[in-house]
């Protein structure tokens, strides 16, 4: 799950993170009232969508006084803000942040993910932060370093060497950005998220370090334990299939493809994607039913895949082991009947009782098409779209 900057700044400085003091509005008249709460003469306005490289796109501009600043809330409120994140759709802006302005001498990088190699927390640091990150990451990958963190010993496993090293940071910066470092770890932890990112993390020209930017992920398997958290979602920035696919325990994620795909397992589902684009197709969607999936769960799956537009056709492709095939096969044809498909169904079954499985959707009377291996399903499918 994801959430605003506004948001991720709130739960840093409850973790003493330092973050400039700011406020969300969802209207310009919201900023006079507010406005006189910040001590400075600059204001940065920053649009707030679920996505990076705002600035590149319009999105934070710099306002030098309370009419100019209410003016910028009221050109970016309901734009769209299409940025390298968004996709060429972009991203309807609904709120938008006020924060004080900085004084900037430098400008870096931080964050703090989970290495998915090592299972570990893992910082990355980079004396070059800002709009520009990724290019960083291509060209000068000697201006990033990484600190593994092991569980068993906690932040005092931060290696502080590798910064004055690789960056010749004085003894007080290096104390400075340790101490950040270490309340934004202390928040990862406790939280339970995914990914706390810190771009840029300035020094100001009072030489302190503060988080001008913010953004967090969490893991939604765990979120379970953070009903506040849940509380911070905001549907609005989610696609509206994905939100319903949630609701029945279905992982779905939306893409541009014109063939759906229903899949029990992510490493299938992901194998059925790439044959797709094989034979010369795109997919229009990961879906994973899981190992349990039953006749309701089935239906609400096609429902999702229908309701994109963009789909031609769809492939099932289920491996029976737990769930039978004989009993995926039945959910298929009850729910097809339930909904009327009217594209193209391919269905390739394989695993405990697949034969009988087949056996059922050959005498459904329905127009599905069956397949034995995944190959010949993929040309199929592929075929009936074309």
């Amino acid at each position: 799950m994801n959430i605003h900057e506004y948001q991720a700044k709130e739960i840093l400085h409850k973790f003493n993170v330092p973050v400039p003091k700011g406020f969300v509005v969802i209207s310009a008249e919201e900023v006079e009232t507010q406005i006189s709460q910040l001590k400075s003469d600059i204001f940065v306005v920053k649009a707030q969508i679920h996505a990076g490289g705002r600035g590149k796109a319009g999105g934070v501009k710099l306002a030098k006084s309370t009419e100019e600043a209410q003016q910028f809330v009221r050109n970016m409120l309901g734009m769209t803000l299409v940025t390298h994140q968004t996709g060429p759709s972009g991203q309807q802006v609904r709120r938008v942040y006020i924060e004080e302005g900085s004084s900037i001498k430098k400008e870096y990088y931080l964050s703090l993910v989970v290495d998915p190699e090592l299972s570990k927390p893992t910082f990355i640091f980079s004396s070059e932060g800002g709009m520009d990150i990724e290019e960083v990451a291509k060209n000068s990958p000697t201006k990033i370093v990484k600190f593994d963190i092991d569980y068993a010993v906690g932040f005092a496993s931060f290696d502080s060497n590798k910064l004055g090293s690789s960056f010749s940071l004085s003894p007080e910066q290096i104390e400075k950005i340790m101490n950040v470092a270490k309340n934004i770890y202390n928040a990862f932890i406790a939280t339970d998220a995914s990914q706390i990112e810190i771009n840029p993390l300035v020094e100001t020209n009072s030489g302190d370090f503060i988080a001008l930017d913010a953004k967090i992920n969490f893991d939604d398997n765990a979120l379970y334990r953070h009903p506040d958290i849940m509380e911070l979602r905001d549907y609005d920035e989610e696609v509206k299939e994905e939100i319903e696919a949630s609701k029945h325990g279905l992982s779905y994620i939306k893409m541009d493809g014109s063939i759906g795909c229903m899949v029990n397992g992510a490493g299938l589902a992901m194998a059925t994607m790439d044959i797709i684009k094989y034979y010369g197709a795109e997919p229009a969607n990961f879906l994973d039913v899981g190992g349990g999936a039953s006749k309701e769960t089935v239906t609400e799956a096609f429902k999702i895949i229908l309701s994109d537009n963009n789909v031609k056709g769809i492939l099932v492709n289920i491996f029976g082991g737990i769930m039978r095939c004989d009993i995926i096969a039945s959910g298929i044809v009850e729910a097809a009947k339930e909904i009327s498909i009217k594209v193209p169904l391919v269905v390739r079954l394989s695993g405990t009782n697949f034969e009988e499985g087949k056996k059922i959707l050959e005498e459904s009377g329905l127009n599905i098409i069956a397949a034995d291996e995944l190959d010949e399903a993929a040309q199929k499918i592929v075929k009936e779209v074309k």
